[in-house]
């Protein structure tokens, strides 16, 4: 287990504007939780039962919310999931789930009236334990709301009657409850619906102004995380239950690219569960982070992180950028002489590889009309002789999810055989000195350097042009590389033929 801090003193970003009101800061914190579990979500138990398993991570919350509060922060974030935990169906989560009412219809303290709605005694607590300790405070519990909602009265309604929502809340210094969104995007999630219309909610704050709020696989997808960057939010709040994957998307890993890749804050804790690949939890922002991911062997347990975050000022108002052209990086007649390429399984893709072969070289790979091309170093560390190659993939992403993606990538293959290119390895020894770059058909290309032992480097230096090329220069690393990353998401062709 550790805990490490980034500083970025020389990155060139040609995004937006750059931080302001400089000198002017607020402290976050974000807590991963390591759960007290039901053990039979399956099954369905009586109110009280469900009150009192929630309680047992109520008070763990209670406990970090007051060391946060301890250290200033002005702002918590608790995981998705981190009160009831997962695997229920529609009918098990029954007795766990509350009315959220919806704040911009009313306001109302919790805390100080817990008599206005029945059945509340979960918002109670951490309207209180806002109020307590003085902090804005964000969790994720399970809601309900009668069909139709008072907020779309035009929709159509589950088979039951009602709706069942993964919620986050939102709760002022003063135990006002703020803020309420429903998950857009879910992820094998029986016992929720998505919201009829993806919800784009926001709150303010005195201290650091809006702030936007997403879920877990909500990142991934335009609706509403690209609506709300779109509305020149420079700030979101990411509750997580993500199961890590390697090469590409360890959620520390994506965590820095999206806030890279944005010019945003990012405030993010995960679930830590060893048994689902869960964990990695940070607060992000551009010129820096603070990170946290456990390490094979450490023990389950939680983890608060605190850091003082620039205050950012939000951006006018945007419009997507047509980068619809699938153009390559380089023409193949213009491009360096390509070696023979191999395709190999990454992240369920099949990505076309070409080995480094050479201490340096300059290397291009192509699938289809979309082109990657590296000029690279290599610095082996002792007697260790490993194996890295160039991938590439342009194409609908379709395991557990269903998203169209441009993908460079620089990858240590797990083994010596090229066929090993794609596999999940967190350790490597040998140091590239790259530049790495594609023409992407997108504006939103996510950039990430992740070095052995799961620490995130930064690039020396990002550029892109407004016609979508993109290049990461890195060097001078402090330890192997295991992945160095430009992701691009096409969210435009998402709906081209979309099944899920």
């Amino acid at each position: 287990m550790f805990l490490r801090a980034l500083s970025f003193v020389a990155l060139t970003l040609s995004l937006s504007q750059t931080e302001a009101r400089v000198g002017s800061t607020f402290t976050a914190a974000v807590y991963e939780h390591h759960p007290v579990l039901n053990p039979q979500p399956w099954l369905s138990s009586s109110r009280l039962a469900a009150l009192q398993h929630m309680k047992k991570n109520l008070d763990v919350f209670e406990e970090q919310a007051a060391l946060a509060a301890q250290q200033g922060a002005r702002i918590l974030v608790f995981p998705e999931d981190g009160l009831q935990g997962f695997n229920f169906s529609r009918s098990s989560i029954s007795s766990y789930l509350e009315s959220v009412p919806d704040p911009q219809q009313e306001t109302w303290n919790p805390c100080t009236e817990p008599g206005r709605h029945s059945d509340t005694e979960v918002l109670q607590r951490l309207s209180c334990m806002a109020r307590r300790n003085g902090l804005y405070l964000v969790a994720n519990m399970a809601d309900t709301q009668p069909c139709p909602l008072s907020s779309d009265p035009s929709s159509s309604c589950p088979p039951d009657g009602h709706w069942q929502f993964n919620t986050n809340v939102v709760f002022s210094s003063e135990g006002v409850l703020v803020a309420r969104y429903h998950k857009n995007n879910l992820y094998f999630e029986a016992a929720f619906d998505a919201p009829p219309r993806p919800e784009v909610i926001t709150f303010e704050t005195p201290f650091a102004g809006k702030f936007g709020l997403i879920t877990c696989f909500d990142i991934l997808f335009d609706k509403p995380t690209l609506t709300l960057l779109e509305q020149g939010v420079r700030q979101l709040i990411l509750p997580a239950a993500w199961m890590n994957q390697l090469p590409l998307l360890d959620l520390i890993q994506f965590q820095r690219a999206f806030s890279l890749g944005t010019n945003i804050t990012l405030l993010s804790p995960n679930i830590r569960s060893d048994e689902l690949i869960m964990t990695g939890s940070g607060i992000y922002w551009p010129s820096g982070a603070v990170y946290h991911h456990a390490q094979l062997g450490d023990p389950e347990e939680g983890k608060l992180l605190v850091a003082s975050v620039p205050v950012l000022e939000p951006l006018g108002q945007t419009s997507e950028i047509d980068f619809s052209s699938t153009s390559g990086y380089c023409r193949r007649d213009g491009c360096p002489a390509m070696p023979p390429h191999f395709t190999s399984t990454m992240m369920h893709d099949p990505f076309k590889f070409v080995l480094l072969s050479d201490p340096e070289g300059e290397l291009s790979v192509c699938d289809g009309a979309f082109c990657c091309h590296l000029q690279y170093t290599l610095s082996p560390q002792g007697v260790s002789k490993e194996l890295h190659a160039l991938g590439v993939f342009a194409g609908t992403h379709t395991v557990n999810g269903r998203y169209a993606v441009q993908v460079c990538a620089v990858v240590r293959c797990a083994g010596s055989d090229p066929g090993s290119c794609g596999q999940e390895v967190d350790r490597a020894d040998t140091r590239v000195d790259f530049v790495l770059a594609g023409q992407f058909g997108t504006k939103h290309v996510f950039p990430s350097v992740l070095a052995s032992r799961m620490v995130l480097q930064q690039p020396e230096n990002l550029e892109r042009t407004a016609e979508g090329r993109v290049t990461m220069r890195h060097s001078n690393m402090s330890a192997g590389l295991v992945t160095a990353c430009l992701y691009g998401r096409l969210y435009h062709l998402d709906r081209d033929g979309q099944d899920g």
